[in-house]
């Protein structure tokens, strides 16, 4: 984390790669007290979530006032400053997208967000939840899961982008060969922007269809998948620490949060219960 000056003035960067060799997008963790931004644009669309405190944005000749819950939007190249709206300061966190990741599941153009102060609270939710996780894990088919999927929803329901029509013919197939793929490239998986070519669709089609018909998203898909590969291995005596390598996870610790999320125990523990359950004539997991 690189502080930006005393009390809570802290500010954290994390890329997340959009796949394995796609994109990469920034992810800004910030607290400020004092902090205020010099005026400046940016190339990217700038989706501010506010989680403490109230900033105040001057922003198209006028202000905004974000706090708590609030999104804001800012687009590529507008002229902006940013700093506290009260003594408490304000905590944020902020997403850089390419305009090609909110158009992906439109019928026109260059978004456009007349208001640039939003109030979604579901969507800010999602948007906050994917923030979090993928600052502390940027797992690339996860972040390109997730995040097109959301930037493009932010699009659909607050820009003057049109939304075409959701029903994806062929979603069954289309969810089928994505499993086989995924599934037989367990732990180099293509990206999604490879397999939406190679199906002849965008990856908003692609990701639509897959949630339809699975009801999850691909990389939850295949996080499931990795997980009971790592109990067949984990009962053979292999440690954790090995066996997430050979199914995939980036570390021990990846392969523990979707362990724990799946079976509801660490994989340690689960190793141990079925070793002893082997040796002890009967297997079991503890309640």
């Amino acid at each position: 984390m690189s502080a930006v000056g005393g009390g809570r003035e802290q500010a954290r960067w994390t890329r997340a790669r959009l796949g394995r060799t796609g994109p990469a997008l920034d992810l800004l963790t910030a607290s400020f007290d004092r902090h205020v931004y010099a005026p400046h644009a940016h190339d990217e669309f700038t989706v501010g979530l506010y989680v403490g405190g109230s900033e105040v944005i001057d922003y198209r000749g006028g202000r905004l006032r974000p706090g708590p819950g609030s999104v804001v939007v800012l687009e590529p190249g507008e002229m902006h400053t940013g700093g506290p709206d009260t003594a408490n300061g304000y905590a944020y966190r902020a997403l850089y997208a390419d305009a090609s990741l909110l158009t992906d599941g439109t019928t026109t153009g260059f978004p456009h967000f007349r208001e640039p102060l939003l109030h979604d609270p579901e969507l800010a939710a999602a948007l906050r939840t994917a923030h979090t996780d993928l600052s502390t894990c940027p797992d690339p088919l996860e972040a390109e899961s997730r995040l097109p999927w959301l930037l493009t929803a932010l699009a659909r329901r607050h820009s003057t982008a049109r939304p075409p029509a959701d029903r994806i013919p062929g979603a069954d197939h289309i969810a089928h060969a994505v499993r086989t793929r995924l599934a037989d490239e367990l732990t180099t998986p293509p990206s999604l922007a490879d397999l939406a070519t190679d199906l002849g669709l965008s990856r908003y089609q692609l990701l639509r269809a897959f949630r339809t018909t699975v009801g999850i998203p691909p990389y939850a898909w295949l996080a499931q998948h990795r997980v009971t590969r790592a109990r067949a291995l984990l009962e053979t005596g292999l440690r954790p620490a090995e066996v997430a390598s050979l199914v995939g996870f980036a570390d021990q610790a990846h392969l523990t949060r979707w362990f724990r999320r799946v079976l509801g125990v660490t994989p340690a523990v689960y190793r141990n219960s079925v070793q002893d359950g082997v040796r002890g004539g009967s297997r079991h997991l503890p309640a």
